[in-house]
């Protein structure tokens, strides 16, 4: 499965960097892109140990308020 997630707050690649590091401590998650000028973070995941609330969590955990866009 995926999920787009909206990430506000991301100013920097170190942002991003520490995004992606917060989305790939998730079980389940297999991959994570983060695209820093559009804000969204585009996440693979296996929907039987994880689910896009939980993903927006993590996020959120790391300091960046985050919306489900899908």
């Amino acid at each position: 499965m995926n999920a787009i997630l909206n990430v506000q707050g991301m100013s920097c690649g170190h942002c991003v960097q520490h995004v992606e590091t917060a989305l790939k401590k998730v079980a389940g998650v297999s991959s994570v892109s983060v695209d820093l000028a559009k804000g969204k973070a585009s996440v693979a995941y296996d929907p039987v140990k994880t689910n896009p609330q939980a993903l927006k969590t993590a996020v959120d955990a790391a300091g960046y308020p985050a919306t489900i866009a899908n």
